[in-house]
């Protein structure tokens, strides 16, 4: 009892000095969900507190699963917990189902706030009714006036946090999910103020909220809603504003990335999204009845960047009369509050970091293999940055260390982490994370067969992770990267000059393995195949579903990568402008391919074409010499109807795609009208040279 009790103290006395520091009046007051604290649930300790303070009160609470609904009305708490991840609030509600019996959204959420100057650190914050629900449900409503029912759809609103008039809240290492929308909402839009850093925020359409001021701060944000994942509202003040310094984002294929209905204004620097989102900007979604957009819309963007390649709207529009130095947490709150006041760190540039650590980064250290590069999966999930490790995974992931063999540029594996560490390098200055970055470097290099092309798994040549394998685009990724080592672009400068030699043989090895694996029909150029056999060249089979074929997809990346040269041979001149001639022979025009709902099926849903007059796709999947599209099913035999496939193949899918529709309309004409600009320049200048020498009165 005696050691317990001395555990109890070194705990609370670590949260103290870890986070505060001085100057805060502190009461020892620990939860703990086995009876080993002061008290057992979170709520009572929130109840204890005495309702006027001036000085912050630490709630310390031990790791456990909190089963309730949390109501804060005080100031100056903060909630602790002793690990993000064993440290759980959890509670299931749909806020449908709430609002009919109650008279408003006091109570909607896991967390409710009406407090100011509250702190929350390392907790796990659940709404857990998506997760449990099995589908929509129709529900008596007594707060219906018409029906008095309510239809709640599973997806519905969740909130995990819900704040009413408060004022100031810093969230720090936390962790909130739901399925639905609105998970995290701090609402106060006449004068909220939200700081969240090195949070992972989870849900359904606009799953993050923020009315008023918000500051997210190296956060990792997952969307399961094709609408949009984040949203604002700052209709009361025009300088209100959702800023996103340093923040990752993933989710479902072709979720959106925000919208808005009322005033709102968004700035998002150092952001990385992933290939999968929608290109689409952030959009004004009309109310009913409309609201007034007073200010216009206010979207800016500063060194965003798409893997894959940006969007044209990825593009810096940052406006001319704030300069890039200006952009601090003070800026943010319009300089009414600092929520990161330590002198020790800096307060300038566009550089949001606590000292020289970033917690995406770090984690990406611990992943990082002996030979340089990265899984993709880890215990059979994909591996996600935002998820802070227990000891037992840390463990687990060290004993694959030595080997690499799950090292992969598969699904952007490994270069994705290579882009990012340099850029948190160069905001930083940490060597550990240039370290990293020259290390999986060295790995894309060495993973390079001599005759240019890349395995998509290495030092694993198991089945088809042997092929050269331009699928998914993991042959360009690493291509992308060496270029940029070799031109010192997107902040590749600062690797050590001695890369760029071994960069430059690179590329010239891997452009010649893309000219040589270009497939011909009749003599003629098309386009390429997803993977190739390593010693033969000839197209290749990797998964039951994925036979020998001309891409759709992938090819558009290659193009894409030969066009980035200045100065392109006339192979890679006739390789670029042969592929685009292919796309446009084998374009459907007329139709759309969709996601519709069909509870009949396995899946609950299904994938068709429906006719569109205004909209152009292409196949996924090209038959090698006739151009026809088919399809394949997992029992790798070819069809030529999608409905003939099974149904969890066929919705599980992207048979259909634009992809090459902005190459063909827009990239490759501007491409192109460079190209002949500089062609006419060099023609003039040669012709001019000639003239001069030929001519006796004239000295070269």
């Amino acid at each position: 009892m005696k050691n317990k009790l001395h555990i109890d103290i070194i705990l609370f006395v670590i949260a103290i000095l870890c986070c505060f520091g001085k100057g805060y009046a502190q009461k020892n007051i620990v939860v703990a969900a086995d009876g080993t604290g002061g008290f057992k649930t979170i709520q009572e300790a929130i109840n204890s507190l005495s309702d006027d303070a001036k000085t912050q009160r630490i709630i310390f609470i031990k790791k456990g699963i909190y089963k309730e609904k949390l109501f804060i009305e005080k100031n100056f708490i903060t909630l602790k917990g002793e690990d993000v991840s064993g440290t759980q609030i959890v509670a299931s509600e749909a806020r449908d189902i709430f609002k009919c019996s109650h008279p408003d959204d006091w109570g909607v959420a896991t967390i409710n706030l009406k407090g100011s100057d509250i702190v929350m650190e390392n907790l796990t914050v659940l709404n857990n009714y998506g997760f449990d629900a099995t589908g929509d449900i129709t529900i008596p409503c007594a707060n219906d006036t018409i029906t008095k029912t309510k239809l709640v759809r599973r997806i519905g609103h969740q909130m995990a946090l819900r704040s009413f008039n408060t004022t100031r809240l810093i969230v720090r290492n936390c962790v909130f999910r739901a399925l639905g929308g609105d998970t995290v909402s701090p609402w106060n839009v006449d004068n909220g103020m939200f700081y969240f850093v090195n949070c992972t925020m989870e849900g359904g359409v606009d799953f993050y909220c923020p009315r008023g001021w918000a500051l997210a701060e190296n956060c990792h944000f997952i969307c399961h809603s094709k609408e949009a994942a984040i949203w604002h509202d700052g209709s009361k003040n025009k300088s209100s504003k959702t800023v996103l310094f340093n923040c990752t984002f993933t989710g479902d294929d072709g979720f959106k990335l925000g919208r808005y209905h009322r005033d709102a204004q968004f700035y998002l620097f150092n952001c990385t999204f992933p290939q999968n989102m929608a290109d689409t900007d952030i959009y004004q979604k009309i109310a009913s009845p409309p609201n007034v957009i007073q200010w216009g819309k206010r979207v800016y963007y500063y060194n965003c960047h798409r893997i894959g390649g940006d969007y044209s709207w990825h593009k810096n529009n940052f406006p001319d009369s704030i300069g890039i130095n200006e952009i601090t947490p003070a800026w943010a709150f319009d300089y009414k509050w600092n929520p990161r006041p330590d002198p020790s760190v800096s307060d300038t540039g566009v550089r949001v970091i606590h000292g020289d650590d970033d917690l995406i980064a770090d984690n990406m250290l611990l992943y990082q293999r002996k030979n340089g590069g990265w899984p993709k999966h880890f215990e059979q999930l994909s591996v996600d940055y935002g998820k802070t490790l227990s000891d037992e995974q840390k463990k687990e992931l060290k004993e694959g260390y030595e080997d690499g063999i799950d090292a992969t540029i598969d699904n952007d594996a490994t270069t994705k982490e290579i882009k990012y560490l340099i850029k948190i390098y160069k905001q930083t200055k940490n060597k550990k994370y240039l370290e990293s970055t020259e290390r999986g470097i060295n790995y894309l290099l060495t993973a390079q067969y001599e005759n240019g092309g890349w395995p998509q798994f290495y030092p694993d040549f198991s089945s088809y992770r042997s092929e050269i394998t331009y699928n998914d685009n993991a042959m360009t990724n690493a291509l992308d990267v060496l270029e940029d080592v070799v031109e010192g672009k997107n902040d590749f400068d600062a690797v050590n000059a001695k890369y760029i030699p071994k960069c430059q043989v690179a590329v010239k090895k891997g452009i010649d393995c893309v000219l040589k694996t270009q497939v011909k029909q009749n003599g003629k150029l098309t386009v390429w195949c997803a993977q190739y056999d390593a010693h033969t060249f000839q197209p290749a089979k990797a998964r039951s579903y994925e036979l020998p074929s001309l891409s759709g997809e992938e090819s558009v990346g290659i193009v894409q990568f030969l066009m980035r040269f200045e100065n392109p041979s006339k192979e890679m001149i006739a390789s670029i402008s042969s592929a685009v001639e292919w796309f446009k022979k084998v374009k459907i025009v007329g139709y759309k391919f969709i996601e519709i709902k069909a509870p009949e099926e396995q899946t609950g849903k299904d994938k068709i074409i429906v006719p569109d007059s205004s909209s152009t796709i292409w196949a996924r999947f090209y038959d090698l010499d006739n151009n026809e599209p088919f399809f394949c099913g997992r029992d790798g035999i070819r069809k030529k109807n999608l409905v003939e496939i099974e149904n969890e193949r066929r919705a599980g899918y992207q048979w259909y795609g634009t992809w090459p529709d902005k190459l063909i309309n827009s990239e490759f004409p501007k491409w192109e009208s460079i190209l002949t600009k500089k062609t006419k320049i060099e023609e003039k200048d040669s012709t001019t040279i000639r003239t001069r020498y030929n001519n006796p009165n004239n000295q070269l």
